[in-house]
């Protein structure tokens, strides 16, 4: 398939027709990635870590129904935006929660910027959306300097300028913020680093994030936390039945993965949670 033919069969499948690039198309693609694609390292942890130029981004979606973390879901929803004729930027991001991070210059997250869509309170027109921060906000934000708040989380803009813009993340989320700059990217090799055990980031433990109207549902290993008007709550899963229906609850795609290798994956969560918990869950 080419890319334009990709691009088209992504958006089938999230069930967006070919429609003109306004604020209103941004914000139905926005959501509908978020709501069918979770957030997720599935596929790393299972041994087989997928690519992540555009074209295989797209792919990974039209043919399995299932993305992976930010490099994939920004990957292929920049592509599908293109294809509908938004003028998108590529980011250097670096997502952080030590302080003492926060400069770093790592490149562990992929940010896209959309621009001429001005609106009366975003004159300016420049839209961030981002399906890759896996706990994130549910529609684009506009590029302005304060506090968005989405009707479940709330997030804070600074130091904006034509450079980029520093992010402050929901303070119940994993993560404390990120900085969004103008750096050279070398996005296979960062993911190369990322997702090769055992020290890349996202090949540790498996997690999936959904994040849809009213709620935020992350499975963490073997613990499922949920986010939503009324609080929060979590919940351990302590069979392979109970991860496998949580997985599945989120929104996961599971297809083309066999049974007995997730039920490897399982074995394998399994063992360290229980190490976790044995230590105090630190």
């Amino acid at each position: 398939m080419t890319m334009s033919e990709l691009a088209a069969a992504y958006l089938s499948r999230l069930g967006i027709a070919e429609a003109p690039p306004t604020l209103a198309t941004l914000e139905a693609l926005h959501r509908a990635h978020l709501e069918l694609l979770p957030y997720n390292n599935l596929d790393i942890m299972l041994g087989s870590p997928q690519p992540v130029d555009e074209a295989a981004c797209l792919r990974q979606v039209v043919e399995t129904g299932r993305s992976g973390y930010c490099f994939h879901q920004n990957g292929a929803l920049g592509a599908g935006l293109q294809h509908l004729g938004f003028t998108v930027e590529r980011r250097h991001g670096h997502v952080w929660s030590d302080p003492g991070a926060r400069d770093g210059a790592d490149l562990n997250h992929l940010v896209l910027v959309v621009s001429g869509l001005p609106t009366e309170a975003n004159p300016g027109g420049r839209w961030w959306p981002d399906a890759g921060l896996g706990e994130g906000f549910l529609d684009p934000l506009p590029l302005l300097v304060g506090s968005h708040h989405d009707g479940l989380l709330a997030f804070e803009i600074n130091e904006l300028d034509d450079a980029g813009w520093s992010f402050g993340n929901d303070p119940r989320g994993s993560f404390t913020g990120m900085a969004a700059r103008s750096l050279p990217m070398d996005v296979p090799g960062a993911h190369a680093v990322l997702s090769t055990p055992p020290d890349g980031h996202f090949a540790r433990l498996l997690v999936v994030q959904r994040r849809s109207v009213g709620a935020l549902d992350t499975v963490r290993g073997c613990v499922h936390t949920r986010i939503d008007a009324g609080g929060t709550t979590q919940r351990d899963l302590t069979t392979y039945d109970d991860w496998h229906d949580a997985l599945v609850s989120v929104g996961l795609s599971l297809s083309g993965v066999e049974d007995d290798r997730l039920r490897g994956l399982w074995d394998t969560t399994w063992r360290a949670h229980v190490a976790w918990d044995a230590a105090g869950r630190p």
